[in-house]
């Protein structure tokens, strides 16, 4: 994903998902979707120059299949937002582990409902005990999430698309 793609909205203008900016081009000119707001670049053919689309609308309702989150590193740290769960600390992904806050040892399994965004020092500290037992609460309940913002959304305001910040809240 980068700054150049375009973020799909459902007809009740919530988030589906990032697509190419070529895609969505393509849905515009055969009238699938409408533009909410383009880019502030262009792109060019030999005769032509085009607005690209940065957020567009599905005009058509669609029958969206359940959102499913695929259980991953990635998308952990994502649903903390890079946080450490133990300490709150705000940390770069190579500085961040997975704890399992029912330790594996004591049966706990490698689900999303178990598994916390953590940095090494707290998970260290921690070790293969539980969150009561360390003495160290944890900051949020874990959960399944039903939607991810896109990464390049947690990885700094510069590099989202201003145009995209009114729709990932």
């Amino acid at each position: 994903m980068t700054v150049r793609d375009t973020l799909l909205l459902d007809q009740g203008y919530q988030p589906l998902r990032v697509i190419p900016w070529q895609r969505a081009l393509c849905m515009q000119f055969t009238g699938k979707v409408e533009v909410v707001s383009a880019h502030d670049w262009k792109a060019r053919t030999v005769t032509r120059d085009f607005e690209v689309p940065a957020v567009v609308r599905l005009v058509r309702s669609v029958k969206v299949r359940p959102m499913y989150v695929r259980f991953s590193r990635e998308n952990v740290y994502l649903r903390d937002g890079y946080r450490c769960q133990y300490c709150d600390g705000q940390f770069r992904h190579r500085d961040l582990t997975l704890d399992h806050v029912v330790p594996r040892c004591h049966g706990g399994r490698t689900t999303w409902k178990n598994i916390v965004a953590c940095c090494v020092r707290c998970n260290r500290k921690k070790g293969s005990l539980s969150p009561e037992e360390a003495g160290m609460p944890l900051k949020s309940k874990p959960s399944r999430p039903r939607w991810l913002a896109p990464r390049v959304f947690h990885q700094g305001q510069n590099t989202l698309p201003a145009v995209w910040r009114d729709w990932l809240h």
